[in-house]
């Protein structure tokens, strides 16, 4: 009996989902008479085609589509029917030129933990007030003037490190990503006691950011709400205490405490400023400190170029009197061969693999139908990893960029008005990093470390264990 139930429940689920299937792509079809969907896959009803691009390298997913149906084509993930382009027109084209056609989208659990008014989950007169003044914080004539401060951030990192220690690199640039963050947003002048806790609430937050959104106590999600809703609190303790002080500091905290909603006339709320100081936080942080683990990576696997970007340090570190100066914003601008490794790992890990956005009507590209709600997503990795804009992909290869890349073929900080507005800070904590560690120090990776994990951002396995060893000729100094 038991077994002629499962028979029947079987056979109701498979008529339910059959006519789920057919009424949905029924339904697909009714958009536009004229225009026809892109080729694709929409896979099972609900789940789409979800399963089988988290049970595999989702590159490998990508990779496959594009081969089988070209540079644009349909599928059904978490929960929604996509549109991915593969190409740097599309990109141009959803990102830049019609980007009035496409919002930015991301699931609302993670919008949540963040904060709704945060720059990148805006559009309009509000985010481009945003945008322009955290981009005055962040451009090169603001960022010159704390070079020091990075650089003595980065010296103390590395001064904590044991002799010998085996690190989890992720890890140890993510801490080090956080206070640089923390340095941007606070000028420098924030209590001890605040960062430790700003520090503990953060990384909870972070921790929960990436974990499944069931809101039960016990859960990382739960308690990265409760983090969440702590360090709401102690930037408005903060945002309060500057305001009895009475003096206008000249960092991003000060800049948002100042700055009016450009829609309202009105100045910021404290929650509005709290969202998007976390918003900088998370955009600051795992990113770099994701590249700055595949350069570790790459530059540990291949001595002659490690060898080479020594050199040029060196002779940075010999003009500096043997670091006993300082080093400078022309300096870092100098490090020619290292700025190319850092472009290179840029293109070869593609940290930011693709990038959401939502139709906001019916769109017309290339003769195919961009039904409205539908989201869409250009593919970076995709077009980094093109052999007609990049020969050898696979290959690591910094001297590929001795010259420019063509346009909209190098994509790593996004592009148009959503792009990456912290994309010189990243670069000039990355710079300044190399360059401490190879002047004074060694490392070696742990073992073989092939295989990559995605959390969220591809990253190799454990965080790519490492030995760091001071230089003796350094030790004690």
């Amino acid at each position: 009996m038991e077994i002629g139930y499962g028979i029947i429940y079987t056979i109701l689920v498979l008529i339910f989902a059959t006519y789920f299937f057919k009424r949905k792509h029924k339904e697909e079809g009714q958009f536009n008479g004229k225009l026809r969907l892109p080729p694709g896959s929409m896979g099972f009803p609900y789940v789409g085609e979800t399963l089988q691009l988290y049970s595999q390298d989702p590159n490998v997913f990508f990779t496959n589509k594009q081969k089988r149906y070209g540079e644009i084509f349909k599928t059904h993930v978490l929960g929604c029917p996509c549109v991915m382009l593969a190409s740097p027109e599309a990109a141009r084209f959803v990102l830049v030129t019609q980007s009035n056609l496409f919002k930015p989208t991301y699931p609302r659990s993670k919008e949540r933990m963040i904060g709704p008014s945060a720059l990148f989950f805006n559009q309009g007169e509000y985010h481009m007030g945003i945008r322009k003044l955290v981009q005055s914080c962040l451009a090169p004539e603001a960022l010159r003037a704390i070079v020091p401060e990075i650089e003595r951030i980065v010296v103390s990192m590395l001064e904590s490190l044991g002799h010998g220690q085996v690190i989890n690199t992720f890890h140890t640039m993510k801490k080090l990503s956080f206070d640089v963050g923390i340095l941007t947003i606070f000028g420098g002048k924030l209590e001890a006691r605040y960062k430790v806790e700003l520090k503990k609430n953060y990384f909870i937050v972070d921790k929960g950011y990436n974990s499944f959104p069931t809101n039960i106590p016990g859960t990382h999600y739960n308690k990265a709400i409760k983090a969440r809703k702590r360090l709401s609190e102690l930037l408005s303790e903060i945002m309060n205490k500057r305001r009895k002080n009475g003096k206008v500091e000249k960092d991003l905290l000060g800049y948002l405490m100042e700055s009016k909603d450009n829609g309202k006339g009105s100045k910021l709320s404290d929650e509005q400023i709290s969202d998007n100081i976390i918003g900088v936080l998370f955009a600051a942080q795992d990113t770099t400190a994701s590249v700055l683990t595949w350069i570790l990576k790459y530059l540990g696997e291949d001595s002659k170029l490690l060898e080479a970007v020594k050199v040029e340090q060196m002779d940075i570190y010999a003009t500096n009197e043997c670091g006993s100066q300082p080093l400078t914003w022309a300096q870092t601008r100098a490090m020619t061969l290292t700025n190319k490794v850092v472009l290179e790992t840029l293109r070869m890990a593609s940290i930011i693999s693709f990038t959401f956005r939502e139709a906001v009507a019916d769109v017309e590209y290339k003769g195919f139908l961009i039904p409205k709600g539908w989201k869409v997503m250009p593919l970076f990795r995709n077009i980094h990893y093109n052999p007609d804009f990049f020969a050898e992909p696979h290959k690591f290869e910094p001297s590929r960029f001795s010259s420019a890349p063509k346009p909209n073929t190098f994509l790593p900080f996004g592009s148009g008005v959503h792009a990456c507005p912290g994309n010189e800070l990243a670069k000039l904590e990355i710079l300044i990093l190399l360059h401490h560690l190879v002047t004074k120090y060694r490392f070696e990776i742990v073992g073989p470390n092939n295989e990559i994990e995605y959390s969220p951002f591809p990253i190799p396995k454990e965080g790519l264990p490492m030995h760091v060893w001071r230089n003796e000729l350094n030790h004690g100094a």
